[in-house]
């Protein structure tokens, strides 16, 4: 299948605007799974709007999303400030909409309050895990914070994950750190890591990119230029999961004892 990875800047507050980009850019990937960046449906540092700017998961952005997608054919990954219809709670979340009408939303579980990053100002924490049966292959979702804990990504391919779909709004300062946790990730689960960053300036927070695939040996299948809007293309096949795991079988040698206690409290929903 192939992929896109819409390393995209969202006009902070616009959420028609930036559904208008993504649309673009579906259109113009023709891809089977496209990806943007976290929170990109508002923009990452839209603060005190957020609770304006926030919508339930069958409000009229994802409504509209599920169209691009029906339009294009296309699975669309992207980030937005969910309200929690019951609660009226706040959750930064990933949606996963699929061109048949499903949708799947992933609130995060590990949500960034050091820095630069004030999420636990206006978001709650995610408590479960949202593995996601495609015609693509099975989709494990993430945010952002959540790569650099190992039981997650261990968690989604003990559960049959062959993809992580991973959305960021990482700035330049954290770059060094991405390069170096997604390919780990992507190695020590034999599963592919698409990893769909924000890029431009927010109230003084530059993201810079580092928008890329990778194989499930390790392999870079494209990378997006820095500070600058691209859309990355990669041919993905899940059949090369299972080679992977059969020629490293970290999966299969786990030893539960030692990955059980640290792993999450968390159940893997499978949508």
């Amino acid at each position: 299948m192939k992929v896109a990875l819409a390393q995209l800047t969202p006009t902070p507050g616009a959420k028609e605007k930036n559904l208008a980009k993504l649309a673009k850019a579906a259109a113009h990937a023709e891809a089977d799974l496209l990806l943007a960046g976290e929170l990109y449906l508002t923009g990452y540092m839209a603060r005190d709007a957020f609770p304006r700017l926030a919508e339930p998961i069958d409000g009229p952005s994802v409504k509209a999303a599920l169209r691009i997608a029906k339009e294009h054919a296309t699975h669309l990954v992207f980030g937005m400030p969910e309200r929690d219809a019951g609660t009226e709670r706040l959750f930064n979340t990933s949606v996963l909409v699929a061109p048949d009408g499903r949708v799947a939303a992933y609130r995060k579980v590990y949500i960034a309050n050091f820095g630069p990053f004030e999420e636990g100002l206006y978001f709650g924490r995610g408590e479960e895990l949202v593995l996601v049966d495609t015609n693509l292959g099975r989709i494990g979702l993430l945010i952002c914070y959540d790569t650099f804990f190992p039981e997650l990504a261990k968690a989604y391919a003990r559960a049959g994950a062959e993809i992580l779909a991973i959305v960021s709004a990482s700035p330049t300062t954290s770059r060094p750190f991405f390069d170096r946790v997604l390919p780990a990730r992507a190695i020590e689960n034999a599963l592919f890591v698409l990893y769909a960053n924000l890029v431009g300036t927010e109230l003084n927070v530059v993201f810079q990119g580092g928008t890329q695939a990778i194989g499930p040996r390790g392999e870079d299948l494209g990378k997006a230029k820095d500070l600058k809007e691209e859309v990355v293309t990669a041919d993905v096949d899940v059949r090369d999961v299972k080679v992977a795991r059969t020629f490293r079988p970290t999966l299969r040698d786990t030893r539960e004892e030692f990955w059980a206690p640290v792993a999450p409290a968390l159940r893997v929903r499978t949508v």
